[in-house]
């Protein structure tokens, strides 16, 4: 039987890009999930996901049978318990299994950082790593700092911070140099780890080529979403205080905001330069890493069909909506009785001379205020009263993409704080066709948020009104 690729964490951030990656190589990988049913879901047709828990070592015996290579991507921050006894537990029963099924190398990804004053977290994830080595299976340990992608907790932290605060109060972590890598080079890290000659045990440092500090990394931030910010420096602020802080401003889990932020006052940098010689991988910069990563967060989203996205979400129609990143998000459905084609007629009529089905008033009065803003308002119409293609003008509006008879997105051209987008989406399912609206914003600080929120009684006004007019005219003649 061909030998074939472990991966835990598939679910985690780092995993779940490693197994997309791992997949369109056509590598043979077999998953551990807790949660089985909801891995296989994301996973390729000819990806193996099976269940098992790292702290239920009676599950890897058979996780293991016939594995090459194994990825550790697990640790326990967001444990009810300690998540150093956790992370402990979880490296010695997975040590044990590898050794004893005979796997050829384990690869891990830790924590970068010197010195012996390290944050219980850092120490942690050190630990791991040397537990794995200790195993008897030769062992390559990657250590990063921060990664900077759409998604991960150190970016969202930042991201959250920057959007939020036009003024921040920073303690002394903000000075303490890292160095960023962006989330695709440590991917390709993780890649080329499987095919690194055999050397025993190893231990890389990687990072971008820049080394810079939190505060450099939030004005960066800063810079490229064209916001202001000033940092004033307070050194009175402690660990604790600044995760109490975090929990207030930003989405990350208060457990695993307080340690990270615990690791914030560790130097993490690389000083050795192993991992230069041994890959061919050469991380983009921090100001390339970044960008990249709201490139990609860009075309994450446009790609994201929120009709299924937002089921697994919870209700959407609590004050303000969903948020996804910095996105806020209002969604509704209603199940119309005709075919999808007809459905979806009156959605590629919208605008122009056809109007805009509801509150027809109140789009003239935005349209409008939107001249008076320097804006294109409403006078541009739209090319064709009966059929739209990407780029057109749409009032102020732009088609940004149509699939015929499902679905329709259009970018908002008008004044705004922010970015916004309107899409429709027509699905059918054993016979019912129902038509999902979609309203996404993208706010540009705290005056994009203020607008969205004191908006949002009459966006559900418009909005929903218009879906419902929308489904009278699909149906209309029907009996």
């Amino acid at each position: 039987m061909e030998r074939r690729i472990l991966l835990t964490g598939a679910t985690g951030y780092v995993g779940g890009r490693l197994l997309a990656a791992l997949e369109r190589e056509g590598r043979i990988v077999r998953c551990l999930a807790r949660r089985p049913e909801f891995l296989r879901q994301r996973a390729a047709a000819s990806t193996e996901v099976v269940a098992g828990d790292v702290l239920d070592p009676g599950t890897l015996p058979a996780a293991l049978q016939n594995v090459d290579t194994a990825f550790y991507l697990v640790h326990s921050m967001g444990s009810s318990e300690s998540f150093e006894d956790a992370d402990r537990t979880a490296a010695e029963n997975f040590a044990r299994a590898a050794r004893d099924a005979g796997v050829r190398r384990v690869i891990y990804l830790g924590g970068l950082g010197q010195g012996g004053d390290l944050s219980p977290h850092l120490v942690s994830r050190q630990q791991v790593g040397q537990i794995l080595r200790q195993s008897g299976v030769p062992t390559v340990e990657l250590r990063a700092s921060i990664i900077l992608g759409s998604g991960s907790v150190s970016f969202d932290m930042i991201r959250s911070l920057v959007e939020t605060l036009p003024v921040m109060i920073t303690p002394s972590w903000v000075a303490t140099p890292t160095q960023p890598i962006g989330i695709e080079d440590v991917i390709a890290y993780l890649r080329e780890a499987i095919d690194l000659p055999p050397a025993g045990n190893a231990v890389f440092e990687i990072g971008g080529p820049d080394r810079v500090s939190y505060g450099d990394l939030m004005r960066e931030y800063a810079r490229q979403r064209g916001l202001r910010r000033l940092l004033i420096p307070v050194p009175l602020l402690t660990p604790r205080l600044s995760s109490l802080w975090l929990r207030l401003v930003t989405p990350v889990y208060a457990r695993v905001g307080r340690a990270l932020v615990d690791g914030l006052r560790n130097e993490t940098v690389v000083r050795d330069d192993a991992a230069a010689r041994a890959f061919a991988v050469r991380p983009l910069g921090m100001r390339q890493a970044m960008a990249r990563a709201l490139a990609n967060e860009d075309q994450e989203f446009a790609a994201t069909h929120w009709s299924d996205a937002l089921s697994s979400a919870g209700p959407s129609h609590r004050w303000g909506g969903v948020r996804f990143g910095t996105r806020l998000v209002d969604t509704r459905s209603v199940t119309v009785n005709c075919a999808p084609a007809e459905a979806f007629a009156p959605i590629r009529r919208i605008g122009g001379q056809n109007g805009w089905y509801h509150a027809n008033l109140l789009w003239r009065i935005r349209g409008a205020i939107d001249l008076l803003a320097g804006g294109p308002g409403l006078r541009r119409g739209r090319r064709n009263a009966e059929q739209l293609s990407p780029g057109d003008p749409l009032d102020f509006w732009r088609v940004e993409a149509v699939e015929p008879d499902r679905l329709l997105r259009l970018h908002a051209e008008m004044r705004l704080p922010g970015r916004a987008w309107l899409q429709f989406e027509v699905s059918s399912s054993e016979g019912r066709t129902v038509i999902h609206q979609t309203a996404l914003f993208d706010p540009l600080g705290l005056l994009g948020q203020a607008y969205w929120y004191a908006l949002w009684p009459v966006h559900q006004y418009v909005f929903g009104g218009m879906l419902g007019a929308i489904a009278r005219a699909a149906t209309a003649g029907r009996p």
